[in-house]
């Protein structure tokens, strides 16, 4: 029988994971691995017979994995029920009477689990504090075989790098050496690591060399001419061979950037038999009848079994080759094939929406990262390119036979952790980029990279047939290369993105196998009762139910459409996103607000007519066809009476606070039913709409029969002094505004930046507590603070008074779980029994790796006492 598999995201997530508070647990060292033992001979491989005919297309089995939730009678920890049978009736869909076999896989408590130990930020081998801008990567990582040396390439400096993991939770810089030319892959063979180099001047004349690095010295000690432009690299378990790819990659702005474009590429193999001095090279020719483009092969990846076999992915060709390196000849070659998929999104609607409710039919896979699950099957990770990208991963055997197809798992998977990137969505979703096999203290895993959902999904394949989704891990943004070290049972990233303008430094990431319960993600969804995930992302404010300890609420901001407010069930970890409520306009309170009515609203929001007003074309396009909103809502506070404050920021300056960015909707606060019904709006008075800027109002709360709203930056055209950002007061009975003034912290960053307000939440008796930060992430981070105020007694006008109440960088709350700093702590909350919480926000995985961390503090008395006095 054919095996097509349709799953959900199991309760392992939901079931499993940690509260964010300190490290997770270690059961034991990371010491250096032994010698490796000399490798016995291969016998000989009786010949193959006569393959027979095709037999007819069987039934289709289908495999459903179902979310078991915590206090579940077949598993109390939480786990996955397994169901499949035969899909009799051919609708691609398990129903009832079609289940042959259930079983429970349930999740132990104190079983072992993958998690992140720490991150290192490359730009630490320029300088230890990363204070430098030169742009950096981490693409391709290799480590040395006593398990103590990542390798890795750098592609935009043209050298490799060193990282020294003796402990991997504080890795350290351990030196560069140029490669004099673009470092593209790199594998390890005993002392050496082969360092494939892209020396090429132009596309047309493609040109490069293998590197041998005596990893001990850092000195290259041979120098391989390749023939051709090489990307991946690979070494034999048994260290006789290695494989280079010469992808000879094709001129993407020639033309439409397709095939074919000579000269073809092909693999190069290595016979590492003596000293580097003696190791002699072959070609093996990749251009197949059955391909796509037969005359350019553009060959990808390579991976080596223990039989020697190199299985080579020709991505743009949907192709793959299966070679024998002892006598550098193909074995086999066959099609990758097409996939059918539904339950996904192939929209990208601007502002983004996601919605996991179309399907695709015939999406060629186009594999790119490729790798062995036993000696027979092959693993590829379907990124796609010109015409392809399944968005999942696919086992073959040797002979080219689908024996497992993921589906949507993967992009529903990042949509349940809030890491999906819906502006991808027409394109090939979350992009499955890598791929890596493993055992792990008896247990087999495979790891597969997401380039844009910067997530590494883990599958437990003792059964290779039937790869199991276990956990999801975070990674610094588009993870490239994955290697497991099984020996010091560890799993190495290489993140490949740097930009420190843009908030963004290239990494690796150090994963332990360990008996630790998971630390990410933080929060997952619950299912729609479509079955697709809650999607969920940018979560920009926090606020706690004043009835019940256990609820939190967030709101999204302004990257997507639709607006929502989200519970989230605290009862659970990770923390469960258990129901989603849209903000509507249902009785046309918005669309009755104030604007300028302008001539000719059809013109560009820049022209002169409408650069500095709202007008009646900025509120229709905050208004969707169904009465939902379309705002920036980046503050949430329960109302007194049940419902909701919502706070959304403006979008767009005046011109005097900053040219070119038209006023495009001012800051609001909307009053909401409990059901997200919009029932009155308040907006700011007008001369102070007239000096707007961009950084507008960010947290809100409720006390004493006034709203109290924090704007994010000052207001210089108001006079606002730089070191001072408003407070607004409004007065709900008597419908006016007043002022408070913040004193801001001054500017720390060595990136420079600035400060201001994220939140704030009403503690009583007219204190608050405030979240104030800079806009810097990573090493460049300073200020991630929060601060207690005190209203009472403070005039209009007056300045506050702030006390410190926790440094959450030097307290290490947002590295606890062996990450970088993230930029925007977004959103604060305290819950009835007076435990704080804190969020980030992601983005909406826009230029961001995704990662949220909904991370639990104190109370706020316990926290107090944690802050000396000064």
């Amino acid at each position: 029988m054919n095996t097509r598999t349709r799953n959900t995201l199991p309760a392992l997530l939901l079931a499993s994971a940690l509260t964010l508070i300190g490290c997770a647990g270690d059961d034991g060292d990371d010491g250096a691995t032994g010698p490796q033992g000399a490798t016995g001979s291969t016998g000989a491989t009786g010949a193959t017979g006569p393959t027979g005919s095709t037999g007819a297309t069987g039934i289709t089995t289908l495999t459903v994995q179902t979310p078991l939730s915590v206090g579940s009678a077949a598993c109390p920890d939480g786990g996955v029920r397994i169901t499949t049978g035969p899909d009799n009736n051919r609708n691609n869909n398990l129903d009832a009477a079609e289940i042959t076999q259930t079983s429970n896989v349930c999740t132990q408590p104190n079983a072992r689990r993958f998690v992140r130990l720490s991150t290192f930020a490359v730009c630490r081998q320029i300088t230890e504090d990363c204070n430098d801008s030169t742009e950096t990567s981490a693409e391709i990582a290799a480590v040395s075989e006593d398990g103590l040396t990542v390798i890795y390439t750098d592609s935009p400096t043209g050298q490799i790098g060193f990282v020294d993991i003796s402990d991997p939770r504080a890795p350290e810089a351990a030196g560069t050496l140029a490669t004099n030319g673009e470092p593209t892959s790199v594998a390890v063979a005993g002392r050496y690591a082969l360092v494939a180099v892209n020396t090429s001047p132009d596309f047309v004349n493609p040109s490069g060399e293998l590197q041998i690095v005596d990893i001990a010295a850092g000195v290259v000690v041979r120098t391989i001419d390749l023939g051709g432009q090489p990307d991946a690299v690979a070494v034999s378990p048994d260290r006789r061979f290695a494989a280079v790819v010469i992808e000879n990659q094709r001129d993407e702005d020639l033309g439409d950037g397709a095939p074919e474009q000579s000269p073809s590429g092909f693999l190069v193999v290595l016979s590492l038999t003596g000293a580097p001095a003696t190791w002699t090279r072959s070609d093996v020719q990749l251009q197949f009848p059955g391909m796509t483009y037969p005359n350019d092969a553009e060959p990808e990846y390579v991976a080596i079994n223990s039989r020697n076999q190199a299985v080579v992915t020709l991505q743009e060709n949907n192709h793959i080759a299966i070679v024998d390196l002892a006598t550098a000849s193909v074995v086999n070659d066959f099609s990758a094939g097409a996939v059918d998929l539904e339950g996904i999104d192939t929209l990208d609607e601007r502002p983004n929406q996601i919605a996991q409710i179309n399907a695709l039919t015939a999406v060629l896979r186009e594999p790119d990262g490729v790798a062995w699950l036993t000696d027979d099957l092959i693993v590829t990770a379907n990124e796609g390119d010109l015409d392809g990208g399944s968005r999942g991963f696919t086992v073959f055997n040797t002979d080219g036979l689908v024996v497992y197809e993921s589906g949507n798992i993967l992009d529903q998977i990042a949509a349940r952790v809030g890491h999906y990137p819906d502006r991808r969505s027409d394109a090939k979703g979350i992009e499955p980029e890598n791929v890596a096999v493993g055992s792990f203290s008896g247990d087999d895993f495979l790891f597969v990279n997401s380039e844009r959902a910067s997530l590494v999904y883990v599958f437990d394949v003792n059964d290779p047939v039937a790869p199991l989704f276990t956990q999801v891990l975070p990674a610094a943004l588009s993870p490239e290369g994955v290697i497991a070290v099984p020996s010091r049972r560890l799993l190495i990233t290489a993140s490949e993105v740097d930009d420190r303008a843009g908030i963004v430094r290239a990494a690796i990431g150090i994963y332990g196998y360990r008996n630790s319960t998971a630390t990410y993600p933080s929060i997952a969804s619950a299912d729609r009762t479509d079955m697709t995930p809650i999607p969920w992302a940018a979560m920009s404010g926090l606020v706690g139910d004043p009835m019940d300890a256990e609820t939190l609420y967030g709101i999204e901001d302004s990257f997507y459409r639709s607006n929502r407010i989200f519970a989230l069930d605290l009862s659970t970890r990770p923390v469960t996103l258990n129901a989603e409520i849209s903000i509507k306009d249902t009785n046309n309170v918005f669309a009755a607000t104030p604007v300028v009515t302008v001539p000719d609203p059809s013109v560009a929001s820049n022209h002169p007519s409408r650069v500095a007003v709202f007008d009646q074309r900025d509120l229709q396009l905050l208004i969707n066809a169904d009465k939902t909103v379309n705002i920036d809502p980046e503050g949430i506070a329960k109302a007194s009476d049940g419902g909701f404050w919502i706070a959304s920021e403006g979008n767009g300056s005046i011109a005097a606070a900053e040219a070119g960015r038209p006023i495009l909707s001012l800051n609001f606060i909307f009053k909401t039913d409990a059901n997200g019904v919009i029932q009155n709006v308040i907006r700011l008075p007008d001369n102070v709409n007239a000096a707007q800027f961009r950084f507008g109002f960010e947290g809100v709360a409720e006390a004493g029969g006034k709203l109290y709203v924090a704007f994010q930056r000052p207001w210089t055209v108001l006079g606002d002094a730089l070191d001072r950002v408003r407070i607004g007061v409004y007065d709900i009975a008597a419908g006016t505004w007043s002022f408070l003034l913040y004193p801001l912290d001054a500017v720390a960053s060595p990136n420079g930046g600035w400060v201001g307000l994220s939140d704030l939440t009403a503690l009583g008796a007219g204190e608050f507590l405030v979240v104030e930060r800079d806009n810097q992430g990573g090493p460049d981070a300073r200020i991630k603070r929060l601060y207690k105020i005190d209203v009472d007694g403070v005039a209009a006008g007056g300045t506050l008074t702030k006390t410190l109440v926790r440094d959450l960088l030097a307290q290490g709350d947002l590295t606890a779980t062996g990450g970088l700093p993230p930029e925007k702590i977004e959103g604060s909350a305290i819950t009835l029994d007076g435990i704080v919480w804190v969020v980030n926000d992601n983005d909406g995985v826009d230029g961001n790796s995704g990662e949220t961390q909904l991370i639990e503090l104190d109370t706020v008395t316990a926290l107090e006492a944690e802050v000396p006095a000064t």
